[in-house]
């Protein structure tokens, strides 16, 4: 019996070591453009702890999950923290515009496509978020939408 919570407890911990090192990858680099036109790369933001958000204007738990995202970013802009909302909006800037107007979002916002989100592996629904550390590594994905605790203490495991 002890041979085998030995082999368990041995197990369990290499399981833990193999997908804490298959966890964290290079994020794959964009070049988006912004309301105003002007153009953002991941690799800009290099040293910044990068929240990389797929919502659409349509998508409800998107919506809903705005506004935690923007008190989170208010409170630990200065500590680091970027986030870079991508829309996959297919109606392009003709759909998010009157949406920005109504409600405006205090991080960054680009406009996105099937290029970007095959870039991060496929998106399987929105939102996505994909918590990027300092080094330029994402180290944990979330599909679908988050409560505000959770999101902030995904955020602050990359500060």
């Amino acid at each position: 019996m002890k041979t085998l919570i030995h082999l368990l407890v041995v197990l369990t911990l290499s399981c833990v070591v193999i997908s804490l090192g298959l966890a964290a990858h290079p994020a794959p680099n964009f070049k988006l453009s912004t309301m105003d036109g002007k153009t953002i790369e991941l690799k800009q933001l290099a040293g910044k702890a990068v929240v990389v958000n797929f919502w659409a204007t349509w998508c409800g738990p998107c919506r809903r999950e705005i506004p935690g995202m923007i008190r989170i970013y208010e409170k630990y802009k200065a500590k680091g923290l970027e986030i870079v909302g991508i829309s996959l909006d297919r109606g392009g800037w003709n759909d998010l515009k009157p949406y920005l107007a109504k409600n405006p979002i205090a991080y960054l916002i680009v406009l996105g496509g099937n290029a970007e989100a095959e870039a991060y592996g496929g998106i399987e629904g929105i939102p996505t978020t994909f918590f990027v550390d300092r080094k330029g590594n994402i180290v944990s994905k979330t599909v679908g939408s988050m409560e505000e605790a959770d999101f902030e203490k995904a955020v602050k495991s990359i500060l």
